[in-house]
């Protein structure tokens, strides 16, 4: 059974999520050749997105390095990027136990009508692993383990409720949630968000993509955008003329592709959400259910790339600043384009691009802060399961690491056991701004509602 199961996952989620939605489909009684299409149509969009992404993280890493070298800077935490970290995950000896607490989390909540979301996305049951290794490593215990990846569970849920109406809004995909882990900080980022309310010329206008190319003109656009933030990149690490113009046109091709692979992504989406809608209207009235799915449908928005691609000399900058103060010793490298960070505040603001990049700029210390801190920890883990070669005396980290606010209280709140007593107040502290977050979310939905005309 590990065997299968190792299988059907190395195949990617562009082949094991089709294999998903495509049994879905049939399940919920569409037709053969319309699941089967949709399901396709969703393995294209999936790789095609990482087809992109590979091109553009081919073209700001190395500009990033070349930065890096340039200014002579020691960090000796190295940022590998997530994939080392899911091998790390599924090399634990109890990983594949995850599956089965998942689903029966799901159905039970559904049963019992305490969410709306049917979580799809098995490719990310890795993500409750790491958690489940890094509390077992932090606090030794097998039992807390599992029970704060069965609370992560609830939590992924419970996210995909409340903001289910705001990326409908965003996306205008039917019937779809994220139900990624990485929305969860958001609770951490609405703080920042109730600031920047505050402050004359931002609290009342939003600004996102479209608004900024009406104003901006030609600077607007995502191909120019692209461009120019590329080169400066491609500058700030000593490219010559033919390197920057190089990474800026291929930072730009990026941006403009980002929107036309997404347009997949409803194409595949909306023929399953519809059936679904269906189905659920005939077995439970006056009950709205919608697919929980990994963050690419989100993809499509420029406000992520932007933001995420104007953080990167940023988070370069901070993280040489906190390792003089002796805060961080993070490198960010593979995750550098720090996409779990750019979802949640597309969520939080609604795609105020202006507030993506404010909060932004304020929220990365937490990234290369956590990176940090758990950076001893992983790289002993890594070493302990073999997964990845590690060179004598370095230093693995996980800057882009999802949810990093959560993972780091749960852990270390569930330390309790051992008298961590600042890892309780934290918990304490992130349970209560998910609370207020939650609450924040339910008269978002609905403001959107009386918007539309929803009674």
């Amino acid at each position: 059974m590990s065997a299968v199961i190792h299988y059907i996952l190395d195949l990617g989620a562009g082949i094991f999520l089709p294999i998903i939605m495509i049994t879905l489909g049939l399940l919920i009684g569409m037709k053969a050749k319309k699941a089967i299409t949709a399901g396709l149509t969703l393995g294209i969009a999936f790789v095609g997105m990482n087809v992109i992404l590979g091109f553009m993280f081919g073209s700001i890493s190395p500009a990033a390095n070349a930065f890096v070298k340039s200014t002579g800077i020691q960090l000796n935490a190295i940022d590998v990027g997530w994939s080392p970290w899911a091998a790390v995950a599924w090399a634990w000896p109890y990983a594949l136990a995850m599956f089965p607490l998942q689903i029966v989390i799901n159905i039970a909540m559904l049963a019992l009508g305490w969410t709306d979301c049917l979580n799809v996305d098995m490719w990310n049951v890795w993500g409750k692993i790491l958690t489940a290794v890094i509390v077992s490593a932090v606090t030794g215990s097998l039992v807390l383990a599992f029970l704060v990846a069965a609370i992560q569970v609830v939590f992924e849920l419970k996210s995909a409720d409340i903001t289910q109406k705001q990326t409908y809004e965003i996306t205008k995909i039917p019937g779809i949630a994220c139900s990624h882990p990485m929305a969860l900080t958001a609770a951490v980022l609405l703080p920042f968000n109730k600031l920047l309310d505050l402050i004359p010329g931002i609290g009342k206008t939003k600004i996102d993509a479209a608004k900024l190319k009406q104003k901006i003109g030609i600077f607007g656009e995502n191909s120019t955008m692209g461009f120019i933030v590329g080169s400066l990149i491609a500058g700030f690490g000593g490219y010559d003329v033919k390197g920057i113009l190089t990474t800026g046109i291929q930072v730009a091709t990026a941006l403009v592709l980002f929107p036309m692979v997404a347009k997949l992504f409803m194409q595949a989406l909306s023929p399953i959400a519809d059936a679904m809608s269906e189905l659920m209207k005939k077995r439970f009235k006056g009950r709205k259910f919608y697919i929980g799915l990994d963050w690419p449908f989100l993809a499509g928005q420029s406000e992520i790339w932007v933001t995420a691609i104007v953080l990167v000399p940023v988070e370069l900058v901070l993280a040489i600043v906190l390792a003089k103060l002796g805060l961080s010793s993070t490198l960010p490298l593979g995750s550098i384009i720090n996409i779990c960070l750019a979802v949640p505040l597309l969520i939080i603001t609604g795609g105020d691009l202006i507030r993506m990049i404010i909060i932004g700029i304020m929220a990365t210390p937490l990234y290369l802060i956590v990176s940090s801190q758990f950076s001893p920890l992983m790289t002993d883990l890594a070493k302990k399961v073999g997964t990845i070669d590690i060179p004598k005396n370095q230093l693995l980290a996980y800057f882009g690491i999802e949810s990093p606010d959560f993972r780091w209280a749960m852990a270390h709140g569930a330390n309790i056991i051992n008298g961590d007593i600042l890892g309780l107040v934290v918990l304490i502290g992130y349970l209560a701004l998910f609370v207020w977050y939650y609450k924040h979310m339910k008269k978002v939905d609905a403001e959107i509602d009386k918007k539309n005309g929803v009674v």
